[in-house]
């Protein structure tokens, strides 16, 4: 009966979010997501009446994005034939190196804002700086995704934390986008400035026209063997498997190999970035049969969409206040200081470093750094609707390089575990590095364009 109560819940709160986005001009021009609003009229009501919402069930809540997050990270290249290696990085290289140099700039920033000022003046967890990544680049389901790693080293009030941070990351990219992209058009940095006509009241809404409603996705099997969204959850189910499979291998690898070492990095590892493997895997291994158009990636797509949805809403509704209101300056500067970080970015370096349509290709990484990827496509289709400054494919060029290490990849994984095992300061050396490699090198691409 908990899984049918749960069930219940998340899906009205899904269903009010839609309404109030439907009849709410407000919620409309900031673009919010349904499971965002949702989400937050889910927190008001559970604290408003703890009566209703035991904990067994809130519990049972707050560990569902810990499980979603396999599902969305799973399904990412599923059904998805990537081009060659060459011709990704020949038109996404530039855009690889923004993306890169805006995240490993959060790490140095978290971190180095956290070693140096917020544990001397407010005692937080050395941990504390991994939540700018972990919460704007990778968002509620990368913290959902952390879970684990959060209990396996006692901190679980980060969890809290994250969500607070993605929820408040996803806000102000949408906010301080529309601004971006408002200024972008008066002072004609803007390729197509018809792109920036009013949006119509379906779009607002956030509803398609009856005859323009798109196709959700082919149907690779016949249904009186399988149905093709049976059929592609199962692929999702198999991709899950061989993650689950290459943790555990990892795991006993690290026993066996340093048997003298007391910590243990793949103790704490969490799954969905191996999920994510496992789909590489399985779409690799179907081409090389010949067999890859027996799954969609409009399928995949769904299901992943659907995944998130749920995870975000189950996610904001179960964000522990005390914990936040505890800690809400230091929460405030990390946040004012990545969103600086994204502004400064866009303003400063992407004119310089694109050669053409700096500002499409900018605001798309500016929106998928504070929020999620589709909060960069939202704000890039504000912009270019039609597409016509190729930005979109450099975006998702440069997404297939990067999803797999940053925004929730291994990289992120690895680095909160590190944190935690080895120090924050170490930590923070390897990310400086980091961050000094890229921005070095999109120094140089700035100096060549320079150049002419």
């Amino acid at each position: 009966m908990i899984a049918i109560k749960i069930f219940i819940l998340l899906s009205l709160l899904l269903i009010a979010g839609k309404i109030l986005r439907v009849f709410v001009p407000l919620l409309q021009r900031l673009y919010l997501p349904s499971s965002v609003i949702g989400g937050i009229l889910g927190l008001i009501v559970i604290r408003c009446f703890p009566a209703l919402f035991p904990a067994e069930i809130t519990g049972t809540i707050s560990k569902l994005p810990g499980f979603l997050i396999n599902v969305v990270f799973a399904s990412l290249f599923l059904g998805l034939v990537t081009p060659r290696l060459k011709e990704m990085v020949a038109l996404a290289f530039p855009q690889l190196c923004f993306g890169q140099t805006i995240a490993w700039g959060q790490y140095v920033l978290g971190l180095g804002l956290t070693g140096f000022l917020l544990i001397p003046l407010f005692g937080v967890n050395p941990a504390f700086g991994n939540l700018l990544e972990i919460g704007f680049a990778g968002g509620h389901g990368t913290v959902g995704g952390m879970t684990s790693v959060f209990e396996k080293f006692n901190w679980s009030e980060g969890i809290a934390l994250g969500y607070t941070m993605a929820t408040a990351g996803m806000i102000l990219a949408i906010v301080l986008g529309m601004i971006l992209v408002n200024w972008a058009t008066r002072r004609g940095h803007v390729c197509h400035v018809s792109a920036m006509a009013e949006p119509d009241e379906f779009r607002l809404r956030g509803l398609y026209r009856k005859a323009e409603q798109p196709a959700a996705g082919r149907q690779t099997v016949c249904s009186d063997s399988i149905d093709t969204l049976a059929w592609h959850s199962a692929i999702l189910g198999l991709a899950i498997a061989f993650g689950y499979l290459l943790l555990n291998l990892a795991q006993w690898l690290e026993v066996i190999c340093f048997p003298q070492f007391e910590t243990r990095l793949f103790s704490g590892f969490p799954l969905f970035p191996l999920c994510m493997v496992g789909g590489l895997l399985i779409q690799w291994f179907l081409q090389c049969i010949k067999a890859e158009s027996l799954i969609d990636h409009g399928q995949m797509k769904r299901l992943s969409g659907a995944a998130l949805d749920f995870l975000v809403v189950s996610a904001v509704a179960t964000i522990r206040l005390e914990v936040v209101l505890q800690n809400w300056l230091p929460l405030l500067i990390l946040i004012v200081a990545g969103a600086a970080l994204g502004v400064i970015m866009v303003l400063l370096v992407a004119p310089r470093l694109f050669r053409q349509a700096w500002f499409e290709r900018a605001i798309a990484d500016f929106g998928q750094s504070l929020g999620v990827t589709a909060t960069g496509l939202l704000l890039l289709r504000t912009v270019d609707p039609e597409n016509r400054t190729g930005a979109a494919e450099a975006f998702g060029y440069k997404q297939l390089l990067y999803e797999p290490f940053l925004g929730g990849g291994l990289c992120t994984a690895l680095a909160l575990t590190l944190v935690f095992t080895i120090g924050w300061f170490k930590v923070f050396v390897g990310c400086l590095i980091l961050f000094l490699f890229w921005g070095g090198v999109t120094a140089a691409i700035m100096i060549r364009n320079r150049r002419g």
